[in-house]
């Protein structure tokens, strides 16, 4: 077993009032899971300790697992990914493009495309999110469009601001994967993930609703003010009994542990202690570029409240997979070209780097996302991760 020292002293050096309340993280290699730990508080103004099995909002690193999903029907023929997704998700055929405002209100055309699975798992059907588009931002307030997080179907009633194919943009496109996932498979997105992903992978704490037993390991989210200081902010379940859908792009609850179990799966080629999620040449197609000559990015912020300005790994050139940004280049802090990776709102990451045959998740529950102080901290995470691993 590896001196993993060097991880565990990154996260203590990272906690403090006014730096990051707690973190949880996992590291697994080749030969398996080498790290699962924490340091901190589960919050602010709570006593008790940040675990390694504390229960995170993972928000949009739901993503990937929704991919997984999608991919998995596409090993069965129910969906393909450059089919017109219209034709498995209605809806995807009446979308149109949003090119303004006039004094009726927005105006739209018809896209010059359909969009398809593919432009969906990639970010490049044209679909935004208001946190980072001023456009979309204005048409959700316009119209009134509920949050994606209140589980009401009339929140995925939005526009394209770009024609499918033209142009990475980050936005509402795996809500609308796991639409398709449940009309392609006849299963909420919940019943799915747990019957085809999450229990045949041992993901005890991976769900997408809240449950009592978690009460004393559900960590508290905070927001950084202006003056740096933290506050911790209510972040209610959804209401179970008036939800309409399980969002594809974000909504999931796990642990460190839970979702590196997922990451060691894609790691071993789609299988992780006898069971088999995806195919081999699955999980290798999905972690090529699927962008062509498209860049990921950067995002600007229209809600500063939710998230800073996003350039994650900046200068360095950045591709999108089927559901995973990938780097071109690799890092200062050890990950290798051609790495996998996301993240969530509350500053939740991780990483999955096959050719170092290295997976990481690191989580926290901070706000805004790309929160300055949490970032130094993932990247001194990761180099103490690489430490440990090339002396192992």
């Amino acid at each position: 077993m590896p001196d993993i020292g060097p991880i565990q002293r990154a996260l203590e050096a990272a906690i403090g009032p006014d730096k990051i309340p707690g973190i949880a993280a996992a590291v697994a290699t080749r030969d398996g899971v080498i790290f699962e730990g924490a340091a901190g508080r589960i919050s602010v103004d709570q006593p008790a300790p940040m675990t390694a099995d504390s229960v995170f909002r993972i928000a949009s690193m739901t993503k990937a697992i929704t991919g997984a999903a999608a991919m998995q029907l596409v090993e069965q023929g129910k969906l393909a990914l450059d089919q017109p997704a219209k034709e498995i998700l209605p809806l995807l055929g009446k979308v149109q493009v949003l090119t303004g405002f006039d004094a009726s209100g927005p105006t739209m055309r018809r896209p010059r495309t359909d969009v398809t699975l593919r432009h969906l798992l990639t970010h490049t059907a044209g679909f935004a999110y208001d946190i980072w588009n001023a456009d979309i931002a204005r048409y959700a307030k316009e119209k009134d469009v509920p949050a994606m997080r209140t589980g009401k179907l009339a929140a995925l009633n939005v526009p394209l601001v770009r024609d499918p194919g033209e142009r990475w943009e980050y936005g509402v496109n795996i809500e609308m994967v796991g639409r398709m996932v449940e009309a392609a498979s006849g299963l909420n997105l919940e019943t799915y993930l747990q019957k085809h992903i999450l229990m045949p992978l041992g993901m005890r704490d991976t769900s997408y609703i809240a449950r009592a037993s978690w009460e004393s390991r559900l960590t508290g989210v905070h927001a950084r003010k202006a003056d740096g200081k933290l506050e911790p902010i209510a972040s209610p379940p959804v209401d179970e009994t008036t939800r309409e859908f399980f969002p594809g792009g974000g909504g999931l609850y796990s642990t460190a542990p839970d979702y590196l179990r997922f990451l060691r799966a894609l790691l071993s080629g789609g299988e992780l202690d006898g069971a088999r999620i995806l195919k081999s040449e699955t999980v290798a197609l999905m972690g090529g570029n699927h962008m062509g000559a498209l860049n990921v990015e950067p995002l600007p912020t229209f809600n500063p409240a939710l998230s800073n300005p996003v350039d994650l790994m900046p200068g360095v050139v950045k591709k999108w997979g089927l559901t995973f940004l990938i780097n071109t280049e690799a890092t200062p802090a050890g990950r290798s070209a051609g790495s996998l990776a996301w993240a969530g709102l509350n500053n939740t990451y991780y990483w999955l780097d096959p050719s170092a045959k290295v997976a990481a998740v690191f989580m926290t529950q901070v706000l805004p996302f790309a929160d300055t102080t949490v970032l130094e901290a993932l990247d001194a995470f990761e180099s103490a991760v690489y430490q440990v691993v090339r002396k192992a």
